[in-house]
Parts: structure tokens; C-alpha cells; sequence
């Protein structure tokens, strides 16, 4: 057979069968960059809806005039103490209070607060030590009942109407004062629970919305009464409701 036969016959037959075979690889690979193009946003949404989780505030209470960064309105004349290589805000009671023009927990559909407190054994019956206000008057308070013989039990309490409320307060959980503990409020979106010292006492069923911009008082009530008699370390806001085995705690003597 001629050369030049040859190779027009190979040219004929086998130049389609190449150019067929060049069309499913081309398909195919362009296939796989589309897959991998909606893979990436697909992935790059994904990312976005698990945003890493903001890291907790953390307040130190060692001056009464600037706290969190921020400038604050001092009622009276709050003490700094040290104690333990640590320093902590004293409130008299009666007329020692600090405002801070901030929410610290704005925004957050649940949250964690905790606050390390040394309640006064002379203290009156009922304080308001913390109290979060927002521009819609919902509300977020934690406070102290003291009894006689030097005991306190906590109280927490979330407000969005009447509707949507709930105090938490069990006298019979008492606690020695002129000690250390800490205290904490947990929301997770359904439910509200307070602990002492990371030991659950109450929980109930409540559901608020995010709140709003506002201000808060530490060591009174933001209209000023029932005063906190007593110390304040040390505020912690989380943005997630905390786990018990999460929550700070002291080992009361």
C-alpha cells in the first residue's frame, strides 16, 4: 500500500475518533472546575454562617471612673481595696454606685454573665448589685437578699414585658457573706438559670429578644435604691450560654 495512501486513510478513519475523545475530556474537565467553583461558595457560605464565636468581655473593677474602657458616672465614692494581690470596688450601701454607658450584651441572643461578688453581712435585706437597661426598658438584674444572721441568696431576673419575664429566687439557698463567690446568669435563647460558685439552683423557661443599646449600674439600681453593700471584683460577659463546668467558681471556706 502507497504511503501516501496510507496516510490519508489513517487521517480519514482516526481524526474523528481523536476529536470525538477530545470533546468528552474537555467536557469533563470543565465539568469538574464548575463542581469545583460551586464547591468553594458553597464552602466560602458555609464559612460565613460559622463565623468564628466572639471572645468573652472581661472586666477588672479596679477604678471606679473608667471601667471596661469606658468613661463612667460614679455616685458617691466607691473604694478601691486590694485583697489576695487583686483590687475590687467597695460600695458603702447607701449612697456608692457607678454607671457605665454601655450594654455589654447587646445584640446577643444568648449570653453568660458573671460577676464576682463579697457580699456584707450588714447589708439591707434587699440589693440590686447589677442592673442592664436598654433604650426599650427590657432588663436584665442580678441582686443579693441578706438575712440577719449573715447569709445571702441570689436573685436574677430577665424582663421584656410582662409577658415575657422571669424571676429566679430561692430564699433557702443561702450562702455566708463576707466571702468571695461568684455568681452567674445563663440564657440560652429558651431558658434562664443562675448558679453560684458554677452549682445550678434555679432555671426556668423565659424567651427575650436580643437586646437593645442601653446603660447599666453596678452596686445599685439604675432609679438608685435598694444599694449594694459589699465588693466587686470582676464582670465576665459571654456571648453563648456557658455549660456548669465552664463557669468560674470559688471554694467557699
Amino acid at each position: 500500500m502507497p504511503a501516501t495512501f496510507l496516510f490519508y486513510y489513517l487521517r480519514v478513519l482516526l481524526l474523528p475518533y481523536f476529536f470525538m475523545s477530545f470533546l468528552k475530556l474537555a467536557n469533563r474537565s470543565l465539568g469538574m472546575i464548575f463542581c469545583l467553583a460551586a464547591f468553594g461558595i458553597s464552602n466560602a457560605d458555609t464559612l460565613k454562617t460559622h463565623s468564628p464565636v466572639p471572645a468573652a468581655v472581661i472586666w477588672q473593677l479596679d477604678d471606679p471612673a473608667k471601667i471596661g474602657g469606658h468613661t463612667t458616672e460614679v455616685l458617691g465614692a466607691p473604694r478601691v481595696v486590694a485583697e489576695q494581690g487583686a483590687k475590687a470596688l467597695v460600695f458603702n450601701g447607701r449612697s456608692d454606685g457607678v454607671f457605665v454607658p454601655v450594654n455589654p450584651v447587646a445584640g446577643w441572643a444568648q449570653f453568660t454573665i458573671e460577676v464576682l461578688i463579697k457580699p456584707d453581712g450588714t447589708g439591707d435585706e434587699e440589693q440590686r448589685f447589677m442592673h442592664i437597661q436598654d433604650k426599650d426598658e427590657h432588663r436584665i438584674m442580678i441582686e443579693t437578699r441578706v438575712t440577719k444572721d449573715r447569709h445571702w441568696a441570689l436573685d436574677t431576673f430577665l424582663f421584656a414585658s410582662t409577658e415575657h419575664s422571669r424571676p429566679l429566687l430561692d430564699k433557702t439557698l443561702l450562702h455566708p457573706t463576707d466571702q468571695w463567690h461568684w455568681v452567674a446568669l445563663v440564657y440560652d435563647g429558651k431558658k434562664m438559670a443562675n448558679y453560684v460558685n458554677g452549682v445550678k439552683e434555679l432555671e426556668g423557661e423565659v424567651v427575650v429578644p436580643p437586646m437593645a443599646d442601653g446603660r447599666m449600674s453596678i452596686g445599685v439600681r439604675q432609679n438608685k435604691v435598694f444599694w449594694y453593700k459589699g465588693a466587686i471584683r470582676e464582670v465576665r460577659y459571654h456571648p453563648v450560654a456557658l455549660s456548669p463546668s465552664s463557669l468560674q467558681r470559688v471554694e467557699v471556706k
